[in-house]
């Protein structure tokens, strides 16, 4: 090969690898904070760990399609957000909050957690294991997420779930104008067998303003 034809091939190959490098080194999208809600727990349940299908000491299981979700928290740049905490609530299959302002209290499923806390591990990694969410009056499908960052700060948002039609009505949801932002926040729920036999499973990444 002549050396300028391999000038000509090496650069086009720089031309070709240019945008990847632009993109890779691109902002990413920051998840922007929704309403905490009026039903963020005024108490918290003795057992309020990753798992709330499950709560300690009882046999029974939570109504519901048993859901995986998990993501990471990082901030603009990509870079992981190390020692954050990530807590989650949302109501149960019969669309009830455990909480003394929901109405409906005597219908609630007891052997739903309904919040949860965890801290990220070295990988900027969460993870919870609940149930599907179910729509109630005036709201789609959603669980409610707060992420508290050492040196960053607090930051609460919801994530809902692709392909539910309330989706396109919701107030809150619509309420984000930017549709990359709104885009952000609704995750697509796949089968999780290999983490679960019959369960789902989704994606849930957090990105903090920093």
């Amino acid at each position: 090969m002549n050396i300028v034809r391999r000038q000509m091939l090496l650069g086009a190959g720089a031309l070709l690898a240019a945008p990847r490098l632009v993109l890779a080194q691109a902002p990413l999208v920051v998840t922007p904070g929704q309403t905490e809600g009026p039903f963020y727990p005024v108490k918290f349940p003795a057992d309020m760990d990753g798992d709330l299908v499950r709560v300690r000491g009882q046999a029974a299981h939570a109504l519901g399609k048993i859901t995986h979700v998990s993501g990471r928290v990082r901030d603009r740049k990509g870079n992981l957000v190390k020692g954050a905490t990530v807590e989650i609530w949302q109501c149960d299959a019969n669309g009830i909050y455990d909480h003394p302002g929901d109405n409906g209290q005597r219908r609630r499923d007891t052997a739903f957690q309904g919040y949860g806390r965890v801290q990220v591990d070295g990988d900027g990694r969460y993870a919870f294991r609940t149930i599907k969410p179910v729509p109630y009056p005036g709201r789609t499908p959603h669980i409610h997420f707060k992420v508290s960052a050492p040196g960053v700060g607090r930051l609460t948002t919801q994530m809902y779930v692709a392909g539910e039609p309330q989706n396109e009505t919701d107030g809150v949801l619509r309420r984000i104008r930017d549709r990359q932002a709104r885009d952000s926040l609704i995750v697509r729920l796949d089968p999780g067998d290999d983490l679960e036999a019959g369960a789902l499973k989704g994606s849930f990444d957090i990105v903090l303003d920093t």
